[in-house]
């Protein structure tokens, strides 16, 4: 995808520093002003999504994840975005499914297997959440990923298991 001109460019990073700031209506404000000819780059999507997960908004989080997969299939976050919508939404099953074909795509990637852990917990799966978590680990750093994971509510069956690891 093409590089996105400016003003273009900071105005989605200004909604991106409002966002870290937990200010969601001035990140709304900046994103409204971004050109008809940005509006589907990846990056303002990207913070659309941002926006609307925030709001849990997560009918509209999950149209803009449709958007982000279909204009940069080869960008992790629209296929998380997606799924991690569709899970919000509680159609987990569905988010299950949609992130599958990701793994092939980013290989190397902890976020994906983690999110599959979770859905699997959730779907009362433990012992699938426990091999997508492994698999986790072993693609990026454990101390953080066990860290994460005992604070993660969709986890909650696994923490005395992953407490011992």
């Amino acid at each position: 995808m093409a590089e996105m001109d400016y003003p273009d460019r900071h105005l989605v990073n200004a909604a991106i520093g409002w966002l870290e700031l937990h200010v969601i209506a001035e990140a709304r404000a900046e994103l409204a002003q971004v050109s008809p000819a940005s509006a589907f780059h990846p990056d303002t999507l990207a913070a659309w999504w941002r926006v609307h997960a925030a709001e849990q908004q997560w009918d509209e989080a999950l149209r803009v994840a449709e958007l982000e997969v279909l204009s940069a299939p080869d960008a992790m976050s629209g296929w998380v975005d997606r799924s991690y919508s569709l899970h919000e939404l509680q159609r987990t099953e569905e988010a299950r499914e949609a992130l599958l074909p990701a793994l092939k795509k980013f290989p190397e990637v902890s976020l994906i297997p983690y999110n599959l852990a979770c859905y699997a917990c959730r779907l009362g799966q433990p012992a699938e959440a426990r091999q997508w978590l492994l698999k986790a680990i072993a693609r990026g750093d454990k101390a953080e990923i066990k860290a994460l994971a005992l604070e993660d509510p969709d986890l909650t069956a696994l923490w005395e298991e992953i407490v011992k690891w």
